[in-house]
Protein backbone atom coordinates (compact mmCIF):
# COMPACT_ATOMS: atom_id res chain seq x y z
CA UNK A 1 0.00 0.00 0.00
CA UNK A 2 1.64 3.19 -0.51
CA UNK A 3 1.71 5.36 2.21
CA UNK A 4 0.68 8.47 0.96
CA UNK A 5 -2.99 6.77 -0.07
CA UNK A 6 -3.03 4.89 3.08
CA UNK A 7 -3.56 7.80 5.40
CA UNK A 8 -5.60 9.25 3.23
CA UNK A 9 -7.78 6.16 2.92
CA UNK A 10 -7.54 5.54 6.70
CA UNK A 11 -8.11 9.14 7.47
CA UNK A 12 -11.21 9.52 4.96
CA UNK A 13 -13.08 6.20 6.36
CA UNK A 14 -12.26 7.17 10.22
CA UNK A 15 -14.00 10.91 9.07
CA UNK A 16 -17.14 9.31 7.61
CA UNK A 17 -17.57 6.91 10.18
CA UNK A 18 -17.38 9.90 13.23
CA UNK A 19 -19.65 11.66 10.98
CA UNK A 20 -22.21 8.53 10.97
CA UNK A 21 -21.40 8.25 14.84
CA UNK A 22 -22.47 11.84 15.54
CA UNK A 23 -25.43 11.67 13.08
CA UNK A 24 -28.19 9.95 15.34
CA UNK A 25 -28.57 12.86 17.77
CA UNK A 26 -29.87 14.87 14.91
CA UNK A 27 -31.63 11.82 13.16
CA UNK A 28 -32.95 11.46 16.33
CA UNK A 29 -34.81 14.88 16.41
CA UNK A 30 -36.00 15.35 12.49
CA UNK A 31 -37.25 11.45 13.10
CA UNK A 32 -39.71 12.92 15.38
CA UNK A 33 -41.08 14.69 12.40
CA UNK A 34 -40.06 12.87 9.22
CA UNK A 35 -40.52 9.05 8.97
CA UNK A 36 -37.87 6.80 8.22
CA UNK A 37 -38.13 6.41 4.22
CA UNK A 38 -39.01 9.98 3.49
CA UNK A 39 -36.14 11.10 5.66
CA UNK A 40 -33.57 8.77 3.90
CA UNK A 41 -35.66 9.79 0.31
CA UNK A 42 -34.91 13.60 1.26
CA UNK A 43 -31.29 12.46 1.99
CA UNK A 44 -30.10 10.82 -1.29
CA UNK A 45 -32.00 13.45 -3.42
CA UNK A 46 -29.97 16.53 -1.21
CA UNK A 47 -26.63 14.08 -1.46
CA UNK A 48 -26.69 13.42 -5.15
CA UNK A 49 -27.50 17.32 -5.81
CA UNK A 50 -24.97 18.36 -4.03
CA UNK A 51 -22.40 15.81 -5.46
CA UNK A 52 -23.82 16.56 -8.90
CA UNK A 53 -23.18 19.99 -8.20
CA UNK A 54 -19.52 19.67 -7.48
CA UNK A 55 -19.13 17.13 -10.38
CA UNK A 56 -20.99 19.82 -12.64
CA UNK A 57 -18.00 22.59 -11.77
CA UNK A 58 -15.12 20.41 -11.31
CA UNK A 59 -15.65 19.48 -14.92
CA UNK A 60 -16.51 22.81 -16.34
CA UNK A 61 -13.43 23.94 -14.73
CA UNK A 62 -10.62 20.66 -15.72
CA UNK A 63 -12.68 20.40 -19.27
CA UNK A 64 -12.91 16.43 -18.74
CA UNK A 65 -15.93 14.41 -18.72
CA UNK A 66 -15.31 10.73 -16.97
CA UNK A 67 -17.02 8.53 -19.40
CA UNK A 68 -19.57 6.89 -18.41
CA UNK A 69 -20.79 3.32 -20.45
CA UNK A 70 -24.45 1.97 -19.79
CA UNK A 71 -22.71 -0.74 -18.37
CA UNK A 72 -21.09 0.98 -15.16
CA UNK A 73 -24.41 3.51 -14.91
CA UNK A 74 -25.77 0.32 -14.56
CA UNK A 75 -23.47 -1.57 -12.02
CA UNK A 76 -23.09 1.99 -9.89
CA UNK A 77 -27.09 1.95 -9.55
CA UNK A 78 -27.10 -1.27 -8.10
CA UNK A 79 -24.25 -1.34 -5.59
CA UNK A 80 -26.21 1.85 -4.64
CA UNK A 81 -29.56 -0.22 -4.64
CA UNK A 82 -27.91 -2.58 -1.91
CA UNK A 83 -26.52 -0.17 0.08
CA UNK A 84 -29.23 2.19 0.03
CA UNK A 85 -32.29 0.42 -0.76
CA UNK A 86 -31.56 -2.73 1.14
CA UNK A 87 -29.22 -2.27 3.89
CA UNK A 88 -30.52 1.04 5.16
CA UNK A 89 -33.91 -0.25 4.69
CA UNK A 90 -32.94 -3.16 6.89
CA UNK A 91 -31.31 -1.00 9.55
CA UNK A 92 -34.35 0.97 10.04
CA UNK A 93 -36.89 -1.92 10.36
CA UNK A 94 -34.04 -3.31 12.88
CA UNK A 95 -33.90 0.13 15.16
CA UNK A 96 -37.51 0.30 14.98
CA UNK A 97 -37.93 -3.31 16.40
CA UNK A 98 -34.48 -3.78 18.11
CA UNK A 99 -33.21 -1.59 20.72
CA UNK A 100 -30.18 0.83 19.74
CA UNK A 101 -28.19 -0.82 21.94
CA UNK A 102 -28.84 -4.24 19.64
CA UNK A 103 -27.82 -1.77 16.56
CA UNK A 104 -24.62 -0.76 17.76
CA UNK A 105 -23.81 -4.45 18.90
CA UNK A 106 -25.08 -6.14 15.29
CA UNK A 107 -24.04 -3.31 12.98
CA UNK A 108 -20.59 -3.63 14.59
CA UNK A 109 -20.21 -7.17 12.67
CA UNK A 110 -19.78 -5.11 9.58
CA UNK A 111 -15.68 -5.56 9.22
CA UNK A 112 -16.03 -9.04 9.62
CA UNK A 113 -18.22 -9.63 7.06
CA UNK A 114 -15.98 -7.73 5.22
CA UNK A 115 -13.23 -9.60 5.33
CA UNK A 116 -16.14 -12.98 4.36
CA UNK A 117 -16.75 -10.98 1.19
CA UNK A 118 -13.20 -9.58 0.55
CA UNK A 119 -11.78 -12.84 -1.10
CA UNK A 120 -14.83 -13.94 -3.06
CA UNK A 121 -15.49 -10.94 -4.75
CA UNK A 122 -12.10 -8.65 -4.91
CA UNK A 123 -9.41 -11.60 -4.65
CA UNK A 124 -8.02 -9.91 -1.53
CA UNK A 125 -6.75 -12.76 0.49
CA UNK A 126 -7.41 -12.61 4.28
CA UNK A 127 -3.90 -12.39 5.95
CA UNK A 128 -3.06 -13.41 9.59
CA UNK A 129 -3.24 -9.67 10.42
CA UNK A 130 -5.99 -8.62 8.88
CA UNK A 131 -7.21 -10.81 10.70
CA UNK A 132 -5.63 -10.35 14.54
CA UNK A 133 -6.36 -6.75 13.42
CA UNK A 134 -9.85 -7.17 13.34
CA UNK A 135 -10.16 -9.38 16.43
CA UNK A 136 -8.15 -6.63 18.26
CA UNK A 137 -10.46 -4.25 17.01
CA UNK A 138 -13.66 -6.16 17.47
CA UNK A 139 -12.44 -6.75 21.18
CA UNK A 140 -12.25 -2.46 21.49
CA UNK A 141 -15.31 -1.98 20.02
CA UNK A 142 -17.23 -5.02 22.03
CA UNK A 143 -15.55 -2.77 25.80
CA UNK A 144 -17.01 0.35 23.88
CA UNK A 145 -20.38 -0.80 23.39
CA UNK A 146 -20.74 -3.14 26.56
CA UNK A 147 -22.94 -6.29 24.87
CA UNK A 148 -23.88 -6.56 28.26
CA UNK A 149 -26.09 -4.03 27.63
CA UNK A 150 -27.97 -6.34 24.34
CA UNK A 151 -31.29 -7.54 24.76
CA UNK A 152 -32.16 -11.00 23.66
CA UNK A 153 -35.70 -11.45 24.19
CA UNK A 154 -37.78 -13.29 21.68
CA UNK A 155 -40.01 -10.27 21.14
CA UNK A 156 -36.78 -8.78 19.47
CA UNK A 157 -35.54 -11.60 17.26
CA UNK A 158 -37.38 -10.22 13.88
CA UNK A 159 -35.49 -6.90 14.51
CA UNK A 160 -31.71 -8.30 15.61
CA UNK A 161 -32.34 -10.36 12.51
CA UNK A 162 -32.92 -7.14 10.32
CA UNK A 163 -29.64 -5.76 11.87
CA UNK A 164 -27.96 -8.65 11.42
CA UNK A 165 -29.01 -8.51 7.62
CA UNK A 166 -28.15 -4.58 7.48
CA UNK A 167 -24.51 -5.36 8.63
CA UNK A 168 -24.26 -8.43 5.99
CA UNK A 169 -25.51 -6.23 3.28
CA UNK A 170 -23.40 -2.67 4.05
CA UNK A 171 -20.56 -5.10 4.20
CA UNK A 172 -21.01 -6.19 0.59
CA UNK A 173 -21.98 -2.59 -0.14
CA UNK A 174 -18.80 -1.63 0.82
CA UNK A 175 -16.94 -4.61 -0.90
CA UNK A 176 -18.60 -4.05 -4.37
CA UNK A 177 -17.47 -0.01 -3.78
CA UNK A 178 -14.07 -1.05 -4.42
CA UNK A 179 -14.90 -3.14 -7.09
CA UNK A 180 -16.87 -0.64 -8.94
CA UNK A 181 -14.21 2.17 -8.39
CA UNK A 182 -11.34 0.58 -10.23
CA UNK A 183 -13.26 1.05 -13.52
CA UNK A 184 -14.67 4.60 -12.89
CA UNK A 185 -14.25 7.87 -11.78
CA UNK A 186 -15.52 7.69 -8.21
CA UNK A 187 -17.65 11.12 -7.74
CA UNK A 188 -19.57 9.98 -10.27
CA UNK A 189 -19.88 6.59 -9.47
CA UNK A 190 -20.82 7.78 -5.66
CA UNK A 191 -23.56 9.72 -6.90
CA UNK A 192 -24.94 7.28 -9.13
CA UNK A 193 -24.89 4.75 -6.21
CA UNK A 194 -27.08 7.42 -3.92
CA UNK A 195 -29.90 7.45 -6.97
CA UNK A 196 -29.50 3.99 -6.82
CA UNK A 197 -31.80 3.82 -3.20
CA UNK A 198 -34.34 5.92 -4.59
CA UNK A 199 -36.78 3.61 -6.34
CA UNK A 200 -37.30 1.35 -2.85
CA UNK A 201 -37.18 4.76 -0.47
CA UNK A 202 -39.72 6.87 -2.79
CA UNK A 203 -42.11 3.55 -2.60
CA UNK A 204 -42.01 3.20 1.36
CA UNK A 205 -42.07 7.34 1.73
CA UNK A 206 -45.47 7.52 0.00
CA UNK A 207 -46.73 4.84 1.91
CA UNK A 208 -45.43 6.63 5.42
CA UNK A 209 -46.85 10.10 4.38
CA UNK A 210 -50.23 8.44 3.67
CA UNK A 211 -50.22 6.74 6.86
CA UNK A 212 -48.70 8.83 8.97
CA UNK A 213 -48.09 11.81 7.72
CA UNK A 214 -45.40 14.85 8.38
CA UNK A 215 -44.99 17.12 11.08
CA UNK A 216 -44.18 20.52 11.50
CA UNK A 217 -41.00 21.73 9.38
CA UNK A 218 -39.16 24.35 11.68
CA UNK A 219 -35.70 26.03 11.09
CA UNK A 220 -34.49 23.65 13.57
CA UNK A 221 -35.90 20.63 11.39
CA UNK A 222 -34.49 22.65 7.91
CA UNK A 223 -31.01 22.67 9.50
CA UNK A 224 -30.66 18.96 10.14
CA UNK A 225 -31.78 18.03 7.01
CA UNK A 226 -29.10 20.07 5.48
CA UNK A 227 -26.93 18.28 7.91
CA UNK A 228 -28.29 14.84 7.54
CA UNK A 229 -28.14 15.54 3.18
CA UNK A 230 -24.63 17.36 2.66
CA UNK A 231 -22.49 16.08 5.37
CA UNK A 232 -23.91 12.93 6.45
CA UNK A 233 -25.03 11.72 2.80
CA UNK A 234 -22.78 13.45 0.31
CA UNK A 235 -19.86 14.29 1.84
CA UNK A 236 -19.46 10.96 4.25
CA UNK A 237 -20.87 8.93 1.78
CA UNK A 238 -18.11 9.71 -0.64
CA UNK A 239 -15.60 9.75 2.28
CA UNK A 240 -16.14 5.96 2.67
CA UNK A 241 -16.23 4.86 -0.92
CA UNK A 242 -12.78 6.89 -1.07
CA UNK A 243 -11.77 4.87 1.55
CA UNK A 244 -12.72 1.15 -0.32
CA UNK A 245 -11.18 2.54 -2.97
CA UNK A 246 -7.81 3.24 -1.69
CA UNK A 247 -7.39 0.55 0.55
CA UNK A 248 -7.81 -2.89 0.90
CA UNK A 249 -11.17 -4.14 1.80
CA UNK A 250 -10.40 -5.65 5.43
CA UNK A 251 -8.75 -2.36 6.11
CA UNK A 252 -11.23 -0.09 5.18
CA UNK A 253 -13.68 -2.00 7.09
CA UNK A 254 -11.87 -1.18 10.34
CA UNK A 255 -12.50 2.40 10.43
CA UNK A 256 -16.17 1.63 10.61
CA UNK A 257 -15.47 1.25 14.38
CA UNK A 258 -14.88 4.98 15.00
CA UNK A 259 -18.73 5.46 15.03
CA UNK A 260 -19.88 3.68 18.37
CA UNK A 261 -17.15 5.63 19.74
CA UNK A 262 -17.35 9.19 18.27
CA UNK A 263 -21.27 8.17 19.11
CA UNK A 264 -19.99 7.84 23.23
CA UNK A 265 -18.17 10.46 22.90
CA UNK A 266 -20.79 12.89 22.10
CA UNK A 267 -23.21 11.75 24.43
CA UNK A 268 -20.19 12.22 26.94
CA UNK A 269 -19.90 15.91 25.86
CA UNK A 270 -24.05 17.12 25.49
CA UNK A 271 -25.72 14.57 27.05
CA UNK A 272 -23.20 14.46 30.39
CA UNK A 273 -23.24 10.59 29.78
CA UNK A 274 -20.27 8.80 31.46
CA UNK A 275 -16.71 7.72 30.39
CA UNK A 276 -16.12 4.51 31.54
CA UNK A 277 -12.45 3.02 31.84
CA UNK A 278 -13.66 -0.05 29.71
CA UNK A 279 -15.10 2.75 26.53
CA UNK A 280 -11.05 3.99 27.21
CA UNK A 281 -9.54 0.63 26.80
CA UNK A 282 -11.88 -0.49 23.61
CA UNK A 283 -11.08 2.87 22.25
CA UNK A 284 -7.38 2.22 22.38
CA UNK A 285 -7.73 -1.35 21.39
CA UNK A 286 -9.48 -0.36 17.94
CA UNK A 287 -6.42 2.06 17.21
CA UNK A 288 -4.08 -0.83 18.19
CA UNK A 289 -6.43 -2.91 15.77
CA UNK A 290 -6.10 0.09 12.66
CA UNK A 291 -2.31 0.56 12.85
CA UNK A 292 -1.81 -2.91 12.78
CA UNK A 293 -3.75 -3.72 9.35
CA UNK A 294 -1.92 -0.90 8.17
CA UNK A 295 1.45 -1.77 8.71
CA UNK A 296 1.47 -4.38 5.79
Amino acid sequence: MHKHHTIAGIFSGLAAASIWGGMYVVSKVVLEVIPPFSLLTLRLLMGASALGIFIYFRNKRSDVNPVITRELFWKSLLVGFVGYGISLGFQFVGTKLSTASNGSLVTSATPAFVLLFAPFLLGEKSTLRRIIALAISTVGVLAVIDPRNAELSPSLFWGNMSLLAAALTWALYSVLVRKVSKSMDLLTSSTIMLLGGLPSSIAFSVWEITTQGIGEITWGIIGGLLFLGIISTAIAMFLWNYAFAELPAAVASLTFFAQPVVGTLLGWFFLSEKITPLFLTGGVLIGIGILIATRE
